[in-house]
């Protein structure tokens, strides 16, 4: 069973207690962007064999967003960081790396 660290109020909960909310670092489109453009926010999404970032919601605890990261073919967890945060922090991109050299966090130069 996954188990995140809550950033927000500390707790480690299990998968149950957590709503998933897709993939993390989204550039936000409205109606009023292309239609190209908005449905490709809508529908396409990446989703990757390997590290991912991805935003959960502390339901049954303190209700807050949060985003994680994880492997999506091991269930390794990177580590955890608020919602609001505009990209991964250090640490947990450092820890990525060492697993998955290359890796580029969502937002960074190639």
């Amino acid at each position: 069973m996954l188990k995140l660290r809550c950033p927000c109020c500390g707790l480690v909960a299990d998968e149950t207690e957590l709503s998933p909310g897709g993939e993390a670092h989204l550039v936000r489109r409205g109606p009023e962007a292309e239609d190209d453009a908005f449905e490709a926010y809508l529908f396409l999404r990446d989703n990757p064999k390997g590290p991912h970032l991805e935003r959960w919601r502390h339901a049954y605890g303190c209700g807050k967003w949060f985003i994680a990261a994880r492997d999506t073919a091991t269930m390794e967890v990177f580590g955890t960081y608020p919602a609001q945060t505009k990209g991964p922090p250090a640490e947990i991109v450092d820890k990525i790396r060492d697993r998955v050299p290359g890796w580029t966090a969502p937002g960074e130069a190639t």
